[in-house]
């Protein structure tokens, strides 16, 4: 198991820095709650072992319908508030909470600065909230990115869905609020299926060509998860290249590794 008070030795003085420079980075991730997805936070655990096999600290913000509210110590100390879950992934219950950053023109995106200063441990956040909460915490990260003509720097929600059709239609749903309110028009999918679903793919498919006929935006990938995988086996292929595309140049930087501890029981079931 990995300690994260220690590393490895540089090879040399450049890549020392360049490896510290990379662990000041941080990937926000914003995660699209699914009230109608019965696995949901089987899929977030999965994608938080599929970010620490890179040596990463994930934060969960849990801000859907089904998390917990948040607690009144958060709004004295957010710090306080976040809970470790084991030794790469730490905990926000944080229902109705962005809201209480709001600016003067309607964005949220203040709480995403205080939670860069609460937990400057974590180099993944994953935001987890309906679409119209995402709306209002990452719009202006969307409209800075099309200004400086860097569109890969864009947010790129993720969709959660299983295949049963009131989940896929919350999925179209949201995708159809944050490209039209927000302006994310690139979208990925995290599809909760059995591996022999004979429907998992024909869903995909079909949220892509009405993202393109009818939105105007791309479901750029897509990735299946089987619920019935248990906590500790390995992050699936598919998975794994989602998530180092998500990290970039960090995936390269960070070393990978496989041997960590599950999320603590108490918590699995509150991240839905």
């Amino acid at each position: 198991m990995r300690d994260f008070a220690s590393s490895p030795m540089p090879l040399d003085q450049a890549h020392g820095l360049r490896r510290l420079f990379a662990r000041h980075r941080v990937t926000t991730v914003p995660v699209v709650s699914n009230p109608h997805v019965g696995f949901g936070g089987i899929m977030l655990e999965r994608l938080c072992a599929a970010f620490g096999e890179h040596g990463l600290h994930v934060l969960v913000v849990d801000a859907s319908e089904r998390a917990h509210a948040a607690s009144e110590r958060a709004l004295v100390d957010l710090a306080d508030a976040i809970e470790p879950l084991s030794t790469q992934v730490s905990y926000l219950a944080a229902r109705g909470l962005p809201i209480r950053y709001v600016d003067a023109t309607g964005s949220t995106a203040p709480f995403l600065r205080a939670l860069g200063e609460a937990a400057p441990r974590a180099e993944v956040v994953l935001v987890h909230a309906p679409a119209g909460d995402l709306c209002r915490l990452f719009a202006r990260s969307a409209a800075l990115a099309r200004a400086g003509g860097d569109d890969a720097a864009a947010p790129r929600p993720l969709l959660l869905a299983d295949d049963r059709p009131a989940s896929v239609t919350h999925a179209y749903a949201a995708m159809k609020l944050l490209t039209q309110r927000a302006g994310l028009v690139v979208h990925e999918l995290l599809l909760g299926a059995a591996p022999n679903s004979p429907r998992a793919e024909r869903i995909a498919m079909q949220l892509a060509t009405c993202a393109d006929d009818f939105l105007g935006a791309v479901l750029r990938d897509w990735v299946q998860l089987d619920p019935a995988t248990h906590a500790t086996e390995p992050a699936s292929e598919a998975l794994r290249r989602l998530v180092r595309e998500r990290l970039g140049p960090q995936a390269a930087e960070a070393p990978c590794y496989v041997d960590r501890p599950p999320l603590r029981a108490d918590r699995h079931a509150g991240m839905n």
